[in-house]
């Protein structure tokens, strides 16, 4: 079974159900993944999402990733990729696999730069997040075509499109 719990600092639009959103990001990634066997689990994997603002996310990416600019979206798994197939031999039937944690403003502004609501960019982002979560990257060509590839398929099957379509102007 998937938990993700969410936090919300000020600045968030209130009337987006950010809880249920996150949850469906989370789900939607998870289904489409080798790893979708955790979402009927016996045992609780959660997964913490942080909504915040571009200050505490530079901060982060500064401390743990060395640039020193806000991003879009931070990913800190807290399982090992190739330890993902035993959680069910967790101690005391929880695991946490990390935490996913956004930048409003960089949300906000990459949004309007797609023409696409703040919640359905980050909607992506939680997806994104999430992949990053249970092993996967983008650093080389090969694996970001394969992780875009299933950020479209969780994408889809919540309605949203191609978020990495270019727009005809």
């Amino acid at each position: 079974m998937i938990e993700v719990a969410v936090q919300i600092e000020e600045g968030w639009d209130v009337s987006v159900d950010w809880e249920a959103l996150a949850t469906e990001a989370v789900t939607a990634a998870l289904r489409v993944s080798p790893h979708a066997a955790i979402l009927t689990a016996a045992y609780t994997a959660e997964i913490s999402v942080r909504l915040t603002d571009n200050d505490e996310v530079q901060a982060l990416n500064r401390q743990y990733r060395q640039k020193d600019k806000p991003t879009n979206v931070l990913s800190f798994p807290m399982v090992q990729q190739d330890l993902l197939e035993g959680l069910e031999n967790s101690d005391d039937g929880e695991v946490l696999l990390g935490d996913i944690i956004l930048a409003l403003g960089v949300c906000e502004a990459e949004a309007a730069d797609k023409r696409v609501p703040p919640a359905t960019h980050a909607t992506h982002l939680i997806t994104h997040g999430t992949l990053h979560l249970i092993g996967y990257d983008h650093m080389a060509d090969d694996e970001a075509e394969h992780m875009e590839d299933l950020e479209r398929a969780a994408l889809a099957t919540l309605g949203i499109d191609d978020p990495y379509a270019v727009a005809d102007d």
